[in-house]
């Protein structure tokens, strides 16, 4: 008796043990490793395996910096392989440091793109881009009332629309939230998954090794065959920004849903069209300062008393010339 229930114990342990591995097999299965970048950073070379960087970019054995942390810099860094699944998410492990305390910028972005490796003025990638960026803006150019900085965000584009510094992108954006994770002691996370047409953004700034949300949105049509980049930039004001990890994962399609790839669709969202329409509104709209406003109105005035000035004058020299003939 005593020894089929030992027996029974160890088959317990062994189902329990066969069990934990599956799921740790699984975890790893689905993690795409072609995508992902993890410490050690550098390969047999001097580059970084499956990536390319350009810029101020510097690798270091604990972190890739993008940007230090001084004025007038751009660093990228660029996955080299496109990414040929449907579902996906990406977990991001970053740091943004400074020696400032109220003032700082510019920001980072993550992107998801047809192009790659060009430098440009939006986070330091390429304006028009065609697909998606995930934006960490650090510095407000807007003043906006309805959120502080910094600011996460997201904009979808198909190459036609440019991100409007000006006003943080408001026209463009899907959605956003305000996240303090700048000059933190502990690691800050934030995870971008796209899933079915459906984009979700969350964030682990507390290092509770738990997401909390930032926005969803659904509508959102991405191609495959991009690629995956980060990007940093720092103008008058600056900012360190690093990139410590990323994990890309393939995600479970849903049964029903289709599995092939889709590299001919163009990106879509329903800010595309409408972000055009709405710049131009604005830009038609009568736009004057208090100072001109003033300025024009004085004008008017002194116009308005030259013209009577000159009026009187004309009248009264006609009476002049009106009482000499009668005399």
């Amino acid at each position: 008796m005593q020894h089929t229930c030992v027996v029974r114990y160890l088959l317990g342990l062994l189902v329990i043990h066969a069990t934990l591995l599956k799921a740790e097999w699984n975890t790893k299965d689905f993690l795409k490793r072609e995508h992902s970048l993890t410490k050690p950073y550098q390969g047999s070379g001097f580059g970084v395996p499956n990536w390319d960087f350009q810029g101020s970019t510097m690798v270091t054995s604990n972190y890739i910096r993008l940007t230090p942390d001084q004025k007038s810099k751009q660093g990228a860094l660029w996955n080299k392989i496109p990414c040929r699944v449907r579902n996906w998410e990406v977990q991001l492990n970053f740091k943004v440091t400074g020696t400032t305390r109220d003032l700082f910028g510019d920001g980072f972005a993550f992107w998801y793109t047809k192009e790659r490796m060009e430098i440009g003025p939006v986070f330091g990638s390429k304006d028009f881009f065609s697909g998606l960026a995930i934006i960490g803006d650090t510095y407000s150019n807007h003043n906006t009332p309805n959120h502080q900085h910094p600011y996460l965000s997201a904009m979808v584009n198909n190459g036609s629309v440019s991100y409007d510094h000006d006003k943080d992108g408001k026209h463009t954006m899907l959605g956003g939230c305000q996240v303090q994770f700048r000059n933190m002691n502990h690691e800050t996370w934030i995870a971008i998954r796209y899933e079915n047409d459906k984009l979700t953004i969350s964030h682990d700034m507390n290092n509770k090794r738990a997401w909390a949300p930032c926005f969803s949105t659904e509508g959102v049509k991405l191609p495959t065959g991009y690629y995956f980049g980060m990007s940093a930039t720092t103008g008058d004001l600056s900012d360190a920004h690093d990139v410590i990890s990323v994990k890309t994962y393939e995600l479970d399609t849903a049964a029903g849903v289709p599995k092939e790839e889709r590299p001919d669709i163009q990106p879509e969202s329903e800010f595309i069209a409408a972000a055009p329409k709405e710049k131009k509104e604005e830009s038609d709209r009568p736009s004057m300062s208090g100072i001109k406003t003033f300025l024009i109105c004085l004008l008017v005035v002194l116009g308005i008393i030259v013209v009577g000035v000159i009026g009187i004058m004309i009248y009264q020299n006609q009476q002049e010339n009106n009482r000499k003939r009668f005399y």
